[in-house]
């Protein structure tokens, strides 16, 4: 009776963090989305992990995928960046699942299917519910694979829990710089009414520039689709304001300085023509060309690190593992196989 009831309590437990499977999404569906992104589908089944923030209950969703075939024991975890839904990873998680990782891809709590916290965030916030999720899923160790703001993450739960990190790949990260030494403080206000007046086009143009993206722009256009479709949601204001505190994160809390004191194997994985820097548009003009050479910060930061390595792919942007994806693939692989 007891083991009945064990098996039971899994099943309920099952149907309650399981999300129901999402209707296939058209490339031209311009109906509107919920601000946890109800309605847009991602490639495997989305889970929930219970948090507390601001005082609230909050979700963490997040996919976990089992290795194809012979598993190797070991777990990959994916951090996604500001501007993308953890869905972005779908050609990695492929290839980590092939070969033989299993991979889990949280949405950090203000992004994606997850909750959207209105109170401010921080970098040690995200990391401690990261290591949440580690614990629930019974994961002591994990290999990390980390993009763009998921980098500035991934430094900081490196620092904040050592033992629970095995190797870093850092896919062309921000924060490889302090950016308070060049952008003045932008108030909420001001950044609340630029990105609410964000179009499609407005903002279709910024992925291409800002990331200097070798992909045509049809391949943004899911993103693209998704910030304009949840306009249409009653919480669209949350999930503004939510958006809004990420950049005072990036802004007011950098991990530049700790990154030359990570010990773990780190491979930086740059693109040559990546020169995207948060906030580069409220700096002096004097002073935004030495912003966002990030290829070169993270030769010099690699080369300062007790064990650590950058490479820079020619012709490529910010979006790396989609600019690039078989050489990204390699890469990765043959540096978590190294280790």
């Amino acid at each position: 009776m007891d083991a009945l009831r064990s098996v039971s309590a899994l099943l309920l437990a099952a149907q309650l963090t399981v999300a129901p499977a999402a209707a296939q999404t058209r490339a031209d569906d311009a109906s509107p989305l919920g601000i946890a992104l109800e309605g847009f589908a991602y490639p495997y089944p989305v889970f929930f992990l219970e948090r507390m923030r601001d005082g609230e209950r909050q979700r963490l969703a997040y996919m976990d995928v089992p290795a194809e075939g012979q598993a190797n024991g070991r777990t990959v975890l994916l951090l996604h960046g500001r501007n993308f839904p953890s869905s972005y990873w779908q050609p990695v998680i492929l290839a980590l699942s092939r070969a033989g990782y299993r991979v889990l891809v949280p949405d950090q709590l203000g992004f994606g299917k997850s909750a959207k916290p209105v109170g401010p965030y921080t970098f040690d916030a995200m990391a401690a519910d990261t290591v949440g999720l580690l614990d629930s899923l019974g994961l002591p160790r994990v290999d990390v694979v980390a993009h763009s703001m998921g980098g500035m993450l991934a430094v900081r739960l490196t620092r904040n829990a050592p033992a629970r990190i095995n190797s870093l790949v850092l896919e062309a990260p921000i924060g490889l710089e302090d950016y308070r030494f060049t952008v003045p403080p932008v108030s909420d206000a001001t950044l609340l009414r630029l990105e609410g007046d964000v179009t499609a086009d407005s903002y279709r143009r910024q992925l291409m520039t800002n990331y200097a993206l070798s992909l045509p722009s049809s391949a943004i256009e899911p993103f693209v689709s998704v910030r304009e479709r949840v306009k249409g949601s009653g919480e669209y204001p949350r999930w503004l304001q939510s958006f809004v505190n990420s950049y005072q994160a990036i802004w007011g809390q950098p991990v530049v300085h700790e990154i030359p004191l990570i010990p773990v194997p780190t491979l930086f994985l740059m693109g040559e023509n990546d020169h995207n820097a948060p906030g580069k548009p409220f700096a002096p003009e004097s002073l935004r060309a030495d912003m966002g050479r990030n290829a070169e910060h993270a030769r010099t930061l690699a080369a300062r690190m007790p064990n650590g390595r950058a490479v820079v792919l020619s012709g490529i942007g910010h979006l790396v593992h989609l600019e690039a994806t078989d050489q990204f693939n390699t890469l990765t692989l043959e540096f978590l196989n190294g280790h």
